[in-house]
């Protein structure tokens, strides 16, 4: 079962790629994530296969209400290269996330 995310930034839109993540509900969270997991790899689709993320969750902000993101210097990079960063203001691109496997989720990209 697939889920919706969006790009998220700090504010800094960094050329290095950091700074940048995938934020996703606080029910998708809670369906999806477990407390227990330090960390899951993301898959991200490239020309020919795909990329994968290992992202720390263990963190307190990932837990909380506001906060709820995947941050990981490869997904801006990612983002970059697809031409998905920096985006217009409010208007981050949307991403479908499905797991596939214990602690593994696959991104695809929304049209």
């Amino acid at each position: 079962m697939s889920f919706i995310c969006v790009a998220w930034n700090n504010g800094s839109q960094s050329e290095s790629g950091a700074g940048y993540g995938l934020k996703i509900s606080v029910a998708d969270r809670d369906k999806h994530f477990s407390r227990s997991w330090r960390s899951v790899v993301i898959e991200l689709p490239i020309d020919r296969g795909k990329i994968e993320v290992e992202v720390n969750v263990s963190k307190q902000s990932f837990w909380s209400k506001s906060c709820r993101e995947l941050i990981n210097k490869q997904i801006g990079q990612w983002l970059q290269r697809k031409a998905l960063a920096p985006w217009p203001r409010g208007k981050p691109p949307r991403f479908s996330m499905s797991p596939v496997g214990p602690r593994r989720f696959r991104v695809s990209i929304v049209p």
